[in-house]
């Protein structure tokens, strides 16, 4: 046999094209977006070629089986009912299968499982069929439910991290500092509903290298993979007793589990991460003295079930989100001295059911093109504004109650835009919402009542589209519109 020779990191994408027209093409951003992540983690181009028609591909396949694929070489099939019906599909994996075999390696193709299966949730038809077999013996990424949400989401980021890392590690990059004493990551199969064994828990609560966490086997008839685990305990029952220890060891796509416990600490998150309590929300508490007690500043995270404060006379806000998209959901925010939550410089996040509330300023404070999503969040009893949007800022606010606030339900100013709907605003001594300095929001389907002033004030050459709102029961009527505002303002179906 041929000596085999050191290649560059490469792989081929099989694929059936019908299922990419018909997902308008996102099996080819999914070749992109994994490509490029792949390139983050590795510092290495990893081409993906993918078009059976491209030259590229006919001409690298060939060198490759010429000159011997090795370990640098993937298959990344996507697997869907039409995968299974493609000789040209069928054919790729049957020869990458035998030169995988013929190294003694089981970890060189990588399924996507895209679409349901029959043939691989059934298992007396998969054993009719030798390559489901096949399949099902491989680790996978079940991508069936992220199929529809957008490549731009926490969870589908955190994915590709993860994929991206088991790339990496087959590559032979991964640090292999003790080896010996570390607990093996249990690797999930489609098909194989046992629940596997991992190592007893080490007894050391500063270890030199990030403990590998378990992943659960996934039922019969597949399942995502479980992402790695870390666990912090301060009563030295986890692997570490403080959250940016954890933070510090974990590597990209880790969650990192939180137990009950009073954390007086500030989390800088820099890389994609999951934090997420795990107990009761008002038991699991970071306390941050003069600094922020989350400051996020990487591309993609979720931050779940905790209680959040800032503390001190320094003016910071509780929760800073900079870059990127983080998911902060089901948490409880407060900070005395200025506000709940910062989103800026163009950062994107996702804040679902939130509790934000007793904050010294405003509870949601949008500014310097800041976007983001905010939804059912309950924002109240804030000294300031509910939600200040400002500075080009253009979110979505939708399906928030907004209540008890010292001033303004929404204000929106300095050329802040933003999508407002469904929201219920109600009994703030200000206004309901008002708008100034060239805001210009679209505002339809909110209640807007029992106010101090008037449910919608528009001034200083501010403006807004405003349709299908309730704005009854208020202090001083529906509207307040300023002589310079005025031509600014649409005006549709609301009840006055």
């Amino acid at each position: 046999m041929p000596r085999r020779k050191k290649l560059p990191p490469i792989a081929f994408m099989s694929y059936v094209r019908l299922d990419d027209e018909h997902e308008d093409g996102r099996l080819t951003q999914f070749r992109t977006r994994l490509a490029g992540e792949v390139r983050m983690q590795t510092g290495l181009d990893f081409p993906i070629f993918q078009d059976r028609n491209d030259i590229k591909w006919g001409q690298n396949w060939k060198s490759r089986i010429e000159e011997g694929i090795d370990a640098s070489t993937f298959l990344i099939p996507i697997i869907t009912p039409s995968f299974f019906n493609s000789d040209a599909c069928r054919e790729e994996l049957e020869r990458f299968q035998e030169i995988e075999t013929e190294l003694g390696r089981n970890d060189l193709i990588l399924p996507i499982y895209y679409v349901d299966c029959p043939v691989l949730n059934n298992e007396t038809l998969r054993a009719k069929d030798e390559l489901a077999q096949l399949i099902a013996t491989h680790q996978h990424t079940d991508w069936r439910p992220y199929r529809f949400e957008p490549f731009t989401s926490p969870q589908i980021g955190m994915q590709f991290a993860q994929m991206a890392v088991q790339i990496r590690d087959t590559l032979g990059t991964k640090t292999t500092t003790a080896k010996s004493t570390r607990k093996r990551t249990t690797r999930k199969h489609i098909g194989d509903g046992r629940r596997a064994s991992t190592a007893k828990r080490r007894d050391s609560i500063e270890p030199s290298y990030p403990p590998e966490a378990e992943a659960d086997v996934e039922p019969e008839g597949g399942g995502r993979a479980e992402p790695a685990k870390l666990v912090v305990d301060q009563m030295h029952r986890g692997d570490y007793v403080t959250i940016s220890e954890a933070i510090d060891a974990a590597k990209p796509g880790y969650k990192i589990l939180v137990r009950p416990g009073f954390y007086q600490e500030a989390l800088v998150i820099d890389k994609p991460l999951e934090i997420i309590g795990d107990g009761e929300l008002d038991e699991i508490v970071v306390e941050a003295k003069d600094q922020s007690a989350v400051l996020f500043k990487t591309t993609m995270g979720r931050i779940s079930n905790l209680t959040l404060r800032t503390i001190g006379d320094k003016e910071l806000l509780a929760v800073s989100i900079g870059s990127g998209r983080l998911l902060l959901d089901g948490c409880d925010i407060t900070c005395r001295v200025v506000g709940g939550v910062a989103i800026h410089s163009g950062a994107d996040p996702r804040l679902r059911g939130n509790r934000i509330h007793g904050n010294g300023g405003s509870g949601v404070f949008i500014y310097p093109n800041g976007q983001g999503t905010l939804e059912d969040n309950e924002i109240f009893s804030n000294a300031g504004n509910g939600v200040l949007i400002k500075s080009g800022a253009n979110p979505t606010v939708r399906r928030n109650r907004v209540y008890e606030g010292e001033s303004t339900g929404m204000f929106i100013t300095g050329g802040g835009l933003g999508i407002i709907e469904d929201n219920d605003i109600f009994e703030n001594k200000n206004a309901g919402i008002s708008v100034s300095e060239k805001g210009n929001p679209t505002v339809r389907r909110n209640r807007i009542t029992k106010n101090g002033y008037q449910a919608v004030w528009v001034f200083d050459g501010g403006g807004g589209t405003f349709e299908d709102n309730d704005l009854r029961d208020n202090e001083r009527g529906a509207w307040k519109i300023s002589g310079d505002s005025e031509a600014n303002v649409v005006r549709n179906n609301n009840q006055e």
